[in-house]
C-alpha cells in the first residue's frame, strides 16, 4: 500500500526531470500528501500537461465521491478484472509524480508502527504508474481522481511492507501514457518492482502520521 508520499522539489528541477510534459504555473512543496487531497497527475489525454487530480479514484459510475477515499490504490495484479479499474486501466492511465513515499514498519512486540521514507538514491523525482478517472456530479461538475497502482515489493520495501508503488522507469512513460485504448497484455509487464539497489529509505518522525503536518520535518531523518 502506498498510503502518503511527497513532492518537494521546486519547478526547475521538476522539468528536468520532465523535460517533455508542461506543468502548472504554481508548484509548492508537498512533504505529506494525503488520500482526497491534490495530487500532480499527467494524464494519457495527448497533451502532456500535468494537473492537479484528487487522490482517491473515483469511477465513473460511482453515485457518491466519497468513495475515492477508499481507493487510492490498484493492485496491479487484478486491473483487469476488477470493475472499478479495468475500464481505466484500458483507457485511462496517468503518470502521479512524487520524489518519496512513506510506509509504516511494524515493530515485534509493539503496536507502535514506524514511519519510513523511501526515494530514490539520486534524489530525482519519479512517477507512479496510475490510473485516473473524471467524474460528473449530478450537479453538472466535474472531479478528476487518479489512482497508485501497486506490485510485489522488491528488497528494500519488503522489510517495511508486503507491497510497494509501481515506479516507472522514464523510458516507459510513452507506452503507459498512449491515448489509445491498450490490452492488458501490452502493459502489464511494465508494472514491476522497481530495483532496490536504485532506492534508500530511512526512519522519520511520527509527524507524518497526521495530515495535518505538511512540513520539511516530515521528511527529516529520525534522531
Amino acid at each position: 500500500m502506498c498510503g502518503r508520499f511527497a513532492l518537494t522539489v521546486d519547478p526547475a528541477n521538476l522539468q528536468d526531470a520532465f523535460p517533455e510534459f508542461t506543468f502548472p504555473g504554481q508548484l509548492a512543496p508537498r512533504f505529506n500528501i494525503a488520500p482526497t487531497q491534490p495530487a500532480l497527475v499527467i494524464p494519457n489525454d495527448g497533451t502532456c500537461r500535468a494537473d492537479f487530480f484528487v487522490w482517491g479514484l473515483i469511477p465513473s459510475w460511482a453515485k457518491d465521491p466519497s468513495i475515492g477515499a477508499r481507493m487510492i490504490n490498484a493492485r496491479a495484479e487484478t486491473l483487469a478484472e476488477k470493475p472499478s479499474f479495468r475500464a481505466a486501466y484500458r483507457y485511462r492511465r496517468c503518470l502521479i509524480l512524487a520524489d518519496g513515499f512513506y510506509e509504516w514498519q511494524a515493530q515485534v512486540g509493539s503496536k507502535v508502527k514506524i514511519p519510513n521514507y523511501i526515494r530514490l538514491k539520486s534524489g530525482r523525482p519519479f512517477a507512479f504508474a496510475g490510473l485516473w478517472e473524471d467524474w460528473h456530479a449530478p450537479d453538472g461538475s466535474q472531479v478528476k481522481s487518479a489512482t497508485i497502482i501497486t506490485t510485489q515489493p522488491n528488497e528494500l520495501i519488503a522489510r517495511l511492507h508486503n507491497r510497494m508503488p509501481v515506479i516507472l522507469p522514464p523510458d516507459t512513460y510513452a507506452r503507459w501514457l498512449e491515448p489509445a485504448p491498450r490490452q492488458p497484455a501490452d502493459l502489464q509487464g511494465l508494472l514491476a518492482p522497481y530495483p532496490a539497489e536504485a532506492m534508500s529509505a530511512y526512519p522519520v518522525s511520527t509527524l507524518v502520521n497526521s495530515p495535518a503536518n505538511d512540513r520539511p520535518e516530515c521528511i527529516a531523518p529520525a534522531e
